[in-house]
């Protein structure tokens, strides 16, 4: 697959997919477990959002590496990542990333 070996393309995908995780654990595992009394939703996909953050950090990591990012570059998109929906918002300054 070339479209992931370039590696801010390979961030961007792992940044939506992260993004869709960590809104999927707050707004459908969280009250599955506190409303419905169904905590297996949680361990589930909190272990599907953790995997899948740790593997975004190494993409930004890469990125970082790659691109020769400074820390105040590589510290938007993983701060972004910390807040419901960051990823979403950072998109389009990474989709700019790949036209350089």
């Amino acid at each position: 697959m070339t479209f992931l070996r370039n590696p801010v393309r390979r961030l961007r995908l792992l940044g939506i997919i992260e993004g869709l995780s960590f809104l999927l654990l707050l707004f459908v595992a969280m009250p599955l477990k506190y409303l419905f009394g169904f905590p297996a939703a949680v361990t589930v996909a909190g272990l599907l959002h953790g995997v899948l953050f740790i593997l975004f950090c190494l993409a930004l990591l890469n990125v970082k590496i790659v691109r020769r990012w400074s820390v105040a570059q590589a510290a938007v998109p993983l701060l972004a990542a910390l807040l419901p929906g960051g990823p979403f918002f950072i998109d389009r300054r990474l989709r700019a990333e790949i036209q350089d």
